[in-house]
C-alpha cells in the first residue's frame, strides 16, 4: 500500500495541532474563594474576568483575577484554552491598555501554591493552577461549562 506524502504530511499537520488543544483542557483548573457561590462560568465570562472586562461576579462581589508568571506552562495552557491567544498576544494587549491609560493586567504569581494563597485570602479573586495541584482548604475549583 502507498501513501501519498502530502497528504500524510497535511493529516499529520492537522493531528500534530489538534493534539495541543485537546490536551490544553486538561492542563490546569479554575479557583476561587469558597466564600464565592459561582459554582460554574462559561469560557467567555472567564475570559472577560481575566481581560478585566467583567469587573464583579453575580454576587456584586469585585471580581479580582490573578495570573500564572508569563512563562508558566499552566500558563499557556489558560491563555490558548481560555482567551483562545498565546501568551505574548495576551501580554500585547495589557501592553496597548497599560500605554492608552484603560488599565493594568492582572496581579501575577509564581507557582501554584502563590495563586491558590492569593485567592484564599481575597473573597472575589480567580485563579488557575495545573490540573494536578492540591487546592486545600479555602478554595474551590470553578467549573468552566464550554470547555
Amino acid at each position: 500500500m502507498r501513501f501519498d506524502k502530502p497528504a500524510v504530511l497535511v493529516m499529520l499537520t492537522v493531528i500534530a495541532s489538534i493534539i495541543p488543544a485537546i490536551a490544553s483542557a486538561q492542563d490546569f483548573k479554575i479557583v476561587i474563594n469558597e466564600a464565592n457561590a459561582t459554582s460554574s462560568i462559561s469560557k467567555g465570562d472567564l475570559s472577560r474576568c481575566f481581560m478585566k472586562q467583567a469587573n464583579t461576579w453575580i454576587s456584586g462581589q469585585p471580581v479580582i483575577p490573578v495570573d500564572q508568571a508569563a512563562s508558566s506552562e499552566t500558563r499557556r495552557a489558560f491563555s490558548e484554552a481560555v482567551h483562545g491567544r498565546d501568551v505574548n498576544a495576551v501580554k500585547s494587549y495589557w501592553q496597548r491598555e497599560i500605554f492608552s491609560g484603560r488599565g493594568v493586567p492582572p496581579a501575577e504569581r509564581a507557582s501554584d501554591e502563590a495563586v491558590l494563597a492569593f485567592v484564599r485570602t481575597n473573597p472575589g479573586a480567580v485563579g488557575y493552577v495545573a490540573v494536578d495541584a492540591d487546592i486545600g482548604t479555602g478554595v474551590k475549583v470553578l467549573e468552566i461549562t464550554d470547555l
